[in-house]
C-alpha cells in the first residue's frame, strides 16, 4: 500500500525544450572521461597510470580516505591521460575506448539469497558503491556506517527533467533485484517515491515501501522526500540513490558486467529535437549533441538548469546525471529593465511580474541573473518555495558565519545544495545559495564528523 506525499510549497519552472519520448542511439564516444569534482570529498588515488590498459569496470582511483571504495572505468580501452591542477590535484582520467567494448566479469550473483556483507562487498569490489550518497553531509555513503533507512527518488520534479517512467521502462527486473539487494543494507526501510499519477515500474518492485508524490519542485528531490517520510536527527544517518543507477547495479547482479550506460535526456530551447540518447556514463558532450544543437550564444549545462554544472563540448557528461540542458547565454543587458512591467520571465512576485497570470505558460529563459549581487534582503520569499521544516535565511546566514551551533539546531544535517536551488533562483539579493550551503556542509563535516 502506497502512502502519498503532497507538497505545496515550491514553484515549477516551466520551460520550453522537454524532450520527445523517442530515445536515438548514439555513436561511441572515442574519449570518456572520470572526474572526481563528480564524488564531493573523495581524495583520489590513482591505480591505473597513463598507458595502462583498462576494461570496463576495472579500478581507475580509489578514496584515499576509504581504500574501499573504488572507483571504475566506464569502457574498456586505454588511459590516455591524467588531467592535473593545482597542486598536481587529479582533475580527470580520461580513457580511449575500444571499438568492442570487454567488460571485467565480476559474476553472476542471486541477491535473494545474499547476506548484507556479501552485498556490501559486491558493490565495492565491482565500484558500484559511488552510487550511494548519504545524509547528512551529501557525500559517497561511508560503508561502516549504517543507515536507519534508504531512500530512492523516481519522480523528477526539476525543470525540464527526464521522465523517470519512460527511461527507467522495461527495467522492471534490474530494478527487482537491486531493490531486493539494497534492503539488505539497512534495518530500515528502503523508501521508493513516484509521481502520483506516474506509472513507474519501481511502484511495482517488492521490498520498499512505497510514496506516491505530488506537488511543485521539489518535491521530485529526495531530501525533500526525506524530510516529510523519516527527518534526519543529529548522529542519523541515511542512504539515497538515483532510480538510473539502480539499473546498473541490478545488471551487475544478473550478467556480472558493469555497464554503465543511461539515457540521456537532451533538454532546452537550444537543441533542434529535444529528445533521449543512449549514453554511457563520462561520454563527451560533442558527441551526444551532434548535429543537434544550436551553437549561437548558447550554455550547455550537464544536469538541469537550477542544480547543474555549465560543460563545453569538449568536456564530458557528470557521473550521476542524466540530463544535458541547453538554452540562451543571458549575456545581455535590459535598460531600466527594473522598472518595467515583465512578461517573458518567472517570478514569484506580482509587482510589475504577470506569470502568475499564466501558471501554464512555457518560457524561453535565458542565463541572466538580472542583477547583481548585493547583501541579503529579508522579503520572506524563499519561505514560500521552500518545503521543509527549516527556517532557510537563517540557515543561510549561519552557514555563512561559520556558526556550528546554530548550523546544527537550524537544520544543517537534513539539507543539501539542491534544496536550495530555487531560493536561489527567485533571490533578489543573487545570492549563490547552493555554494554556501556546500561549503557549509563540508565545514560540518570536518568539524563534527
Amino acid at each position: 500500500m502506497s502512502k502519498d506525499i503532497r507538497i505545496k510549497k515550491g514553484l515549477d519552472i516551466k520551460l520550453i525544450g522537454v524532450a520527445e519520448k523517442n530515445t536515438t542511439t548514439v555513436s561511441q564516444s572515442s574519449v570518456y572521461a572520470v572526474k572526481p569534482e563528480d564524488f564531493h570529498g573523495i581524495i583520489p588515488k590513482l591505480v591505473s597510470k597513463e598507458g595502462a590498459e583498462v576494461k570496463a569496470g576495472d579500478t581507475l582511483f580509489y578514496d584515499k580516505s576509504n581504500e574501499s571504495v573504488l572507483f571504475p572505468s566506464p569502457v574498456s580501452g586505454k588511459v590516455v591521460e591524467v588531467v592535473r591542477g593545482a597542486r598536481r590535484k587529479v582533475l580527470a582520467v580520461k580513457i580511449a575506448a575500444d571499438a568492442t567494448q570487454s567488460y571485467k566479469d565480476f559474476g553472476t550473483k542471486d541477491a535473494s539469497k545474499m547476506s548484507a556483507d556479501e552485498v556490501k562487498t559486491h558493490l565495492l569490489a565491482a565500484g558500484c558503491w559511488p552510487f550511494v550518497k548519504q545524509r547528512p553531509y551529501d557525500v559517497v555513503a561511508d560503508p561502516n556506517q549504517a543507515p536507519k533507512a534508504i531512500f530512492i527518488s523516481a519522480y523528477a520534479s526539476a525543470p525540464l527533467a527526464a521522465d523517470l517512467d519512460y527511461t527507467l521502462a522495461g527495467k522492471e527486473k534490474e530494478l527487482q533485484e537491486a531493490i531486493t539487494a539494497i534492503s539488505k543494507l539497512t534495518s530500515g526501510k528502503v523508501h521508493v517515491s513516484v509521481g502520483k499519477n506516474a506509472n513507474s515500474p519501481l511502484a511495482k518492485v517488492n521490498g520498499s515501501e512505497i510514496h506516491k508524490v505530488s506537488g511543485p519542485h521539489p518535491s521530485g528531490n529526495v531530501g525533500t522526500q526525506i524530510a516529510e517520510i523519516d527527518p534526519i536527527n543529529k548522529g542519523e544517518v541515511v542512504w539515497t540513490l538515483n532510480a538510473q543507477d539502480l539499473v546498473v547495479i541490478g545488471e551487475l547482479l544478473l550478467t556480472g558486467k558493469l555497464n554503465l550506460e543511461r539515457t540521456i535526456a537532451l533538454t532546452g530551447s537550444k537543441f533542434a529535437t529535444p529528445q533521449y540518447v543512449t549514453a554511457i556514463a563520462g561520454a563527451t558532450v560533442a558527441d551526444l549533441v551532434k548535429g543537434n544543437l544550436n551553437n549561437d550564444n548558447t550554455r550547455v549545462i550537464s544536469g538541469n538548469v537550477l542544480s547543474g554544472k555549465e560543460v563545453k563540448e569538449d568536456e564530458f557528461l557528470g557521473y550521476y546525471d542524466n540530463q544535458i540542458t541547453a538554452i540562451p547565454e543571458g549575456d545581455d543587458y535590459e535598460f531600466f529593465g527594473w522598472n518595467k512591467p515583465v512578461f517573458d520571465k518567472v517570478s514569484t512576485s506580482r509587482a510589475l511580474t504577470f506569470s502568475w497570470l499564466t501558471p501554464n505558460k512555457k518560457f524561453d529563459l535565458n542565463t541572466n541573473t538580472n542583477g547583481e549581487h548585493r547583501a541579503f534582503v529579508v522579503t520572506g520569499s524563499y519561505e514560500e518555495v521552500f518545503p521543509l521544516d527549516i527556517y532557510p535565511m537563517q540557515l543561510l546566514k549561519a552557514f555563512m558565519y561559520k556558526d556550528l551551533d546554530e548550523m546544527e539546531a537550524l537544520g544543517g544535517y537534513e539539507v543539501a545544495p539542491e534544496d536550495f536551488a530555487l531560493t536561489e533562483f527567485i533571490c533578489v539579493s543573487k545570492q549563490p545559495h547552493q555554494k554556501i550551503i556546500r561549503e557549509g556542509l563540508d565545514l560540518m563535516r570536518e568539524e563534527l564528523g
